[in-house]
């Protein structure tokens, strides 16, 4: 008798799991059942559709040559059954048996399985809040969401994004780019909470600013107003006109039907699955969005919804639905993403997840061109760095800027996925020429600052650590080492202006009392400040990570702040 496997769900992970299971098994009956109409398509897309950078919607679910991945396409090329606009509404597991609905009649019907893949994905959260039924308040999820949003953007109205995560940045750029005035709300006290620390999100956010996005952080929605239409998104006391609004606070797993089936449901709200992603009936997988996964770095189970994940557990789930043999190790978080003209991504833990996971955490802060500085087009990057103290072992790393992070982040991730150290990370062979990179590469320059700083010999302080020196006054000394020209042109108020090729000349003029933080254009003369002054007998010097380039606060511009 033919085997018999159904998956539910025909997005990524769903689709993936039953071509893969078909390929491989051949002989089985693949049967997939979607409650939507669409189906295999690209969510991740959406903005880009909204923005017209992607013309078509039928872009977002055609494959690389143009054909549109409908049911047709997945029973005459992958010989699978599609069946749209059905909800799977009960799994009876003694029977295995699926009961279904079909959204369209309302008639009922089931289908046996031998093997049944879970791929239900996930669903945006809708906050429990007055009037958040209202006409154009949205949501970024579906197709059907897409064209409506479109429909929605009128050039000159007014929207307002709840969520400051990947997709409510990236809806926030597309409307921006239609010609709305766009409010961006985030209730906690940074942008990409979870995604970046803060003093890279700070980078984020001074640019969406410049681009006419108003942001408005540790602002926390309270309720909507208007009479045939949302009019206002009330924020406490305070209230911002919209014309349009968009829920895009997260997702949730839509882990339900597993729950009803008697499936167990991790810590973490997804659907707990082995590393076969097998969950806790063993002729029942789940992949995707619907799941949890385990954290490479911590060991821990997490809930990190990506398209990419999605796709690599759909092949795995399929592989071992349809009688074969592999596993999925875990995820480590890596995510990018492009706002207008600057890029920003990470992998591993940030800074504040290394410290609640109980690391002992070393930081680092890095900016430069992203190629050789003389080549045309080089554009400035800034890398964060996060390692274990007691080990050297890379936890994590960020970036942000105009250039291009996309490689660095890709090349850390590789590396950590394989527990490299910074003295690994340092010694790795990447590719140089002047269009592409540094003789000494952005990465290697990071790690070996990160082996400086673990050894002692480098003490670096962050820009937010000076920043709150400076605002409360504390009794240290911000030592510039700069050119006057560069001092004169851009600076931090209240620092001290010593060159360095002076500063040997200077030490006389120097508290030998205070603690003195050295700083320059990226900190490379800052460091070799903090050496002469350590060699001079000063006995607390350190220098400021990343200096002028990675400073995300106000800067004096000749005499004035900006």
């Amino acid at each position: 008798m033919k085997m018999k496997i159904v998956v539910i769900g025909a997005n990524a992970a769903g689709a993936k799991a039953a071509s893969k299971a078909k390929r491989l098994n051949p002989a089985a009956e693949v049967t997939v059942v979607d409650r939507g109409t669409f189906i295999s398509y690209g969510a991740c897309g959406i903005p880009y559709y909204l923005s017209d950078t992607v013309t078509q919607l039928k872009e977002l679910m055609s494959t690389p040559v143009g054909v549109v991945r409908d049911a047709a396409f997945f029973k005459k090329v992958k010989g699978v059954v599609v069946r749209t606009n059905t909800a799977a509404i009960a799994i009876d597991r003694s029977a295995k048996t699926v009961d279904l609905l079909e959204t369209t009649t309302a008639e009922r019907s089931s289908l046996h399985y031998d093997r049944l893949i879970l791929a239900t994905g996930s669903s945006p959260i809708i906050p429990v809040l007055e009037k958040v039924g209202l006409p154009g308040i949205l949501t970024v999820k579906s197709l059907e969401d897409a064209d409506l949003l479109k429909e929605s953007a009128v050039a000159g109205a007014r929207a307002c994004i709840v969520g400051g995560g990947l997709i409510g940045l990236e809806t926030a750029e597309a409307l921006r780019q239609k010609g709305l005035q766009v409010t961006l709300v985030e209730m906690r006290e940074q942008l990409l909470p979870g995604l970046l620390d803060p003093e890279i999100a700070l980078q984020v956010e001074k640019h969406l600013r410049q681009q006419g996005v108003t942001v408005l952080t540790g602002s926390r929605v309270t309720g909507f107003q208007g009479r045939d239409a949302v009019e206002k998104v009330l924020l406490g006391e305070q209230e911002v006109a919209a014309d349009l609004v968009v829920l895009a606070p997260g997702v949730t797993p839509n882990a339900a039907l597993a729950k009803a089936a008697g499936l167990a449901i991790g810590a973490t709200g997804a659907i707990a699955v082995d590393a076969c992603l097998r969950t806790s009936d063993p002729d029942i997988f789940a992949c995707g969005d619907c799941c949890e996964t385990t954290h490479l770095i911590t060991g821990r189970q997490v809930f990190i919804p990506l398209g990419s994940t999605a796709n690599k557990q759909g092949r795995v789930a399929g592989i071992n639905a349809a009688g074969g043999e592999a596993t999925f190790a875990g995820v480590i978080g890596t995510s990018i993403l492009r706002i207008f003209h600057i890029n920003a991504g990470k992998t591993g833990l940030t800074e504040a997840e290394a410290r609640a996971n109980g690391f002992e955490v070393e930081t680092v802060i890095s900016p430069a061109p992203d190629r050789a500085h003389f080549f045309p087009g080089a554009k400035p990057i800034v890398l964060k760095m996060v390692a274990d103290r007691k080990t050297g072992r890379i936890l994590g790393v960020q970036a942000v800027g105009e250039g291009a992070v996309d490689k660095r982040i890709d090349t850390a991730a590789t590396a950590m996925t394989f527990h490299a150290t910074a003295e690994q990370l340092a010694q790795v062979d990447l590719a140089y020429a002047p269009p592409y990179a540094a003789a000494m590469d952005n990465l290697i320059v990071c790690a070996d600052i990160m082996k400086n700083k673990l050894t002692g010999q480098a003490r670096g302080i962050s820009a937010g650590e000076v920043k709150r020196k400076l605002d409360e006054e504390e009794d240290f000394l911000l030592l510039d080492v700069r050119s006057p020209a560069e001092h004169g042109e851009v600076g931090i108020e209240g620092a001290t202006l010593i060159p360095l090729g002076m500063l040997r000349e200077k030490l006389d003029e120097l508290p030998r009392d205070k603690e003195i933080v050295a700083f320059c254009k990226i900190s490379l003369r800052g460091y070799e400040a903090q050496k002469i002054l350590d060699a001079a007998g000063f006995s607390n010097v350190k220098f400021m990570d990343g200096g002028i380039l990675a400073w995300p606060y106000h800067l004096r511009v000749g005499g004035k702040e900006s």
